[in-house]
C-alpha cells in the first residue's frame, strides 16, 4: 500500500466523476427501458407430498424397488422429453397467442427454461419430502393451467408405472411357477420311468440282493453236498446189493463185505479228486474187482426178488432227489448270475439315479422359492394398488398468480448499473493509459533517470486562469505537442 499513490488515483477518479456518471446513467437507463419493455411473467406452482410407504418394509416389502423420489425424478425425465413436451405445448395451446408458430426446437428449449422442478425434505426422519412443480408463462391462468396439468400427469404417471411394474412382476413369476411346475412332472416321470426300468439294479436294495446272493451261495454249497452224499448213498446201495444180494436192512457183514463196502466208499472220494486214468483209481478198481469175484459168486445163487425191487425204490428215490437237486442248482446258479449282474450295474445305475435325483431338487427348490416369490409379488401387487408402497398426493393445487415476477426486472436494472460501473472504469483506464502527460515527481524520475534537487508545480497566468477549462486543456496538449 506504501506504493500505491493514494490521492493520485482518487483525484484521477474525481476529475473523470462526470464520466462515471453519465456511463452508469446512460446504461442503468438502457436496462430499465429493456426490463420496462420485457413482457409480464407469472409463475404458478403446485406441490406433490411425497410419503414413505405405509405399511413397514420388514414386513412386507414392495416389489418396485425404485424409491419414491428415484420414481420421481424418472417421471421429470420423461415429461421433459422432446415428444411430452411437444405434446403439452399442443394440448394446453401454449403459444396459441404466437403470430407465427415456433420451430420445434425453439419449443422444446423455451419449455425446459420455464419449467419449474423443486425437492424440499421434510424434517422428522420418516422419509416424506415436498416436490414442488411449476410453469412460468406470461398470464396467470395459463401458468396455473400448466403447472396442475404437470402435477396431474405425475401422479398418473407414478401411479400407473408402479401397478404396471408390480403387476409385471406378479405375472412373471405366475409364468416362473407354472414353467417350472411343468417341468417338475416331467422329471418326476423320467424318475419314475428309469426306477421301473432299472428296478432290479436300484442302490435301494443292493444290500438285500447282497444277502440273497450270500443265502443262495450257501444254499448250493449245501446242496452239492447234500448231493454229494446222494451220490454216496446209491453207490453205498448198488454195491451193498452186488455183495449181498440185498439191499441194507441191518443185517451184519462179512469181512470181505465190509472190505468191499470201504472200497467202494473210498474210490467215491478218490474220484472227486482225481480223474479216471490216475494210478490211485486205477489200483482201487482193481482191488475191488479182485475182492467182488471172491464175494459175490457166493451170494448170487439166490436172487431175491422182494430185495430186487425195495433197491429200485431206494435207488429211484435217490435218482429223483439227484434230479431235483440239479435243477435246483442251475435255477440257483442262474439267480445267483443275475444277482451278480444287477449288482455290478448298480453303481451306473446309481449315478444316472442321483443326477435324476439332483436335478429333480434343483428344480423343487426353484419351484419352492418361485412359489415364495409370487406370493410375495402378489402382496407387493396389493400394496401398489392400494398406493402403500410410496404413495404421491396432490398436497396444493396450482392457483393463478396475483402478481408478476420482479426479480428478473430488478436483476435486468442492478445488471445495467453494474454494466456502466464497469464500462466507464474500462474508458477511464484507457485514457490513462493513452495519457502520456507528466503528472507525478515520480513519473519525471522514471524519464529524467535522475533525481531532480526540486520540482516546480505549473503555475497559471492570469490569463489562462480566465480560460474555461476545455480551452486550457486543448492549450496545454497544443503546447506538450510543441514541445516534442
Amino acid at each position: 500500500m506504501g506504493d500505491i499513490d493514494v490521492r493520485f488515483y482518487l483525484s484521477i477518479l474525481l476529475r473523470r466523476l462526470p464520466l462515471i456518471l453519465a456511463c452508469v446513467v446512460v446504461t442503468t437507463a438502457i436496462a430499465t427501458a429493456v426490463a420496462l419493455l420485457l413482457p409480464r411473467s407469472y409463475q404458478s406452482t403446485a406441490k406433490i407430498l411425497v410419503e414413505a410407504p405405509q405399511i413397514p418394509v420388514n414386513l412386507v416389502r414392495s416389489t418396485v424397488p425404485t424409491s419414491s423420489l428415484g420414481q420421481l425424478q424418472i417421471i421429470q425425465q420423461q415429461l421433459t422429453t422432446r415428444d411430452n413436451l411437444v405434446k403439452l405445448a399442443s394440448k394446453l395451446e401454449i403459444y396459441a397467442d404466437e403470430k407465427e408458430k415456433p420451430p420445434i426446437e425453439h419449443v422444446v428449449r423455451d419449455l425446459r427454461s420455464r419449467l419449474i422442478f423443486e425437492e424440499t425434505e421434510l424434517s422428522g426422519g420418516d422419509g416424506a419430502s415436498v416436490f414442488t412443480v411449476g410453469f412460468e408463462a406470461g398470464t396467470p391462468a395459463l401458468a396455473a393451467k400448466v403447472a396442475n396439468e404437470l402435477a396431474t400427469s405425475i401422479l398418473n404417471s407414478n401411479q400407473k408405472q408402479r401397478t404396471d411394474r408390480a403387476g409385471d412382476t406378479l405375472e412373471f413369476f405366475n409364468e416362473e411357477v407354472k414353467r417350472l411346475d411343468s417341468d417338475l412332472g416331467r422329471i418326476e416321470g423320467d424318475l419314475l420311468k428309469f426306477k421301473n426300468d432299472n428296478r432290479d439294479t436300484l442302490p435301494e436294495s443292493l444290500e438285500f440282493r447282497r444277502t440273497q446272493q450270500s443265502t443262495l451261495q450257501e444254499r448250493l454249497i449245501s446242496l452239492e453236498r447234500e448231493q454229494s452224499d446222494l451220490r454216496t448213498r446209491r453207490s453205498l446201495l448198488v454195491e451193498t446189493y452186488m455183495v449181498t444180494g440185498k439191499y441194507p436192512t441191518g443185517e451184519p457183514l462179512t469181512a470181505d463185505q465190509q472190505m468191499l463196502l470201504d472200497l467202494n466208499k473210498a474210490l467215491a472220494d478218490q474220484l472227486s479228486v482225481f480223474s479216471e486214468t490216475s494210478p490211485n483209481i486205477i489200483a482201487l478198481r482193481a482191488r475191488i474187482a479182485a475182492l467182488r469175484g471172491n464175494v459175490v459168486p457166493k451170494k448170487q445163487e439166490g436172487v431175491d426178488t422182494k430185495a430186487q425191487t425195495g433197491l429200485d425204490l431206494q435207488l429211484s428215490d435217490v435218482d429223483r432227489r439227484i434230479a431235483a437237486i440239479d435243477k435246483e442248482q442251475g435255477q440257483i446258479t442262474a439267480k445267483i448270475a443275475s444277482l451278480t449282474q444287477s449288482i455290478s450295474a448298480t453303481p451306473a445305475t446309481d449315478i444316472r439315479l442321483n443326477a435324476l435325483e439332483r436335478t429333480l431338487a434343483n428344480t423343487q427348490t426353484q419351484y419352492n422359492t418361485a412359489i415364495a416369490k409370487r406370493a410375495e409379488a402378489s402382496l407387493g401387487q396389493q400394496i401398489e394398488a392400494r398406493s402403500d408402497g410410496g404413495r404421491f398426493s396432490l398436497l396444493e393445487a396450482a392457483t393463478e398468480p396475483q402478481s408478476p415476477l420482479r426479480s428478473r426486472r430488478r436483476m435486468i436494472v442492478l445488471a445495467g448499473f453494474m454494466a456502466g460501473v464497469a464500462i466507464s472504469f474500462a474508458i477511464i483506464a484507457l485514457l490513462e493509459i493513452l495519457n502520456k502527460t507528466i503528472r507525478r515527481p515520480t513519473e519525471l524520475v522514471q524519464m529524467l533517470q535522475a533525481q531532480p534537487l526540486a520540482v516546480i508545480p505549473f503555475i497559471n497566468t492570469p490569463y489562462e486562469a480566465r480560460t474555461p477549462p476545455l480551452k486550457r486543456r486543448i492549450n496545454s496538449v497544443k503546447r506538450v505537442l510543441s514541445f516534442r
